[in-house]
C-alpha cells in the first residue's frame, strides 16, 4: 500500500468557550481547547489523572456555525481531523511551533457527545460531509438491526 494516513480521533470536553474569527473573505475559522484526561491508581492505591490539552481549529464554515451555536465550555465533543504543526514567529523574532488538529474538507468531524442546550434530552451528531446537523436515529440494541444472540440459529 503507498500513502500514509494522517488521522487524529479525540473525546473530551471544551475548555473554554470557542474563539471564532473571520477572515478576510469573511469565512469563519472555530479554535477549540479540547481535554483528554486518564486516571489510574498508583502502587500505594492513589488515585492519579493526567490530563492533556488539544488545540482544535475547524475551517469547515458549516461546522464553524454550529460550533457557534452549540458548543460551550465543558461540551462533550468527538472530533476527527488531522494533526498539523505550523511554524511561526514570536515578537522577539524566534521560531515557534504549534501542532493542533485541524478539521476542514469531508475529512474533518465533530460529534456533540453531549444533549444540546435546547434540553430535547437527545443526544445530536454533526457531520462534517453536509456541513450541517443532522439527526441520528437511535439503534434498537447496540448492533442496530442484527438480532441479538437468541434469534440466531446457531
Amino acid at each position: 500500500m503507498s500513502g500514509s494516513v494522517n488521522k487524529v480521533i479525540l473525546i473530551g470536553n471544551v475548555g473554554a468557550d470557542p474563539e471564532i474569527r473571520r477572515k478576510q473573505d469573511g469565512k469563519p475559522i472555530a479554535n477549540l481547547r479540547i481535554a483528554t484526561s486518564e486516571s489510574w491508581r498508583d502502587a500505594n492505591g492513589d488515585r492519579k489523572e493526567k490530563t492533556e490539552w488539544h488545540s482544535v481549529v475547524c475551517f469547515s464554515e458549516g461546522l464553524c456555525k454550529v460550533i457557534e451555536q452549540y458548543v460551550k465550555k465543558g461540551s462533550k465533543l468527538y472530533v476527527e481531523g488531522a494533526l498539523a504543526t505550523r511554524k511561526w514567529q514570536d515578537q522577539t523574532g524566534n521560531d515557534r511551533y504549534s501542532t493542533e488538529i485541524v478539521i476542514q474538507g469531508f475529512n474533518g468531524k465533530i460529534e456533540m457527545l453531549d444533549s444540546p442546550s435546547s434540553g430535547n434530552g437527545r443526544q445530536s451528531d454533526y457531520a462534517e460531509s453536509s456541513g450541517r446537523a443532522r439527526r441520528e436515529p437511535e439503534p434498537t440494541n447496540s448492533y442496530g438491526d442484527i438480532p441479538d444472540d437468541s434469534d440466531l440459529p446457531f
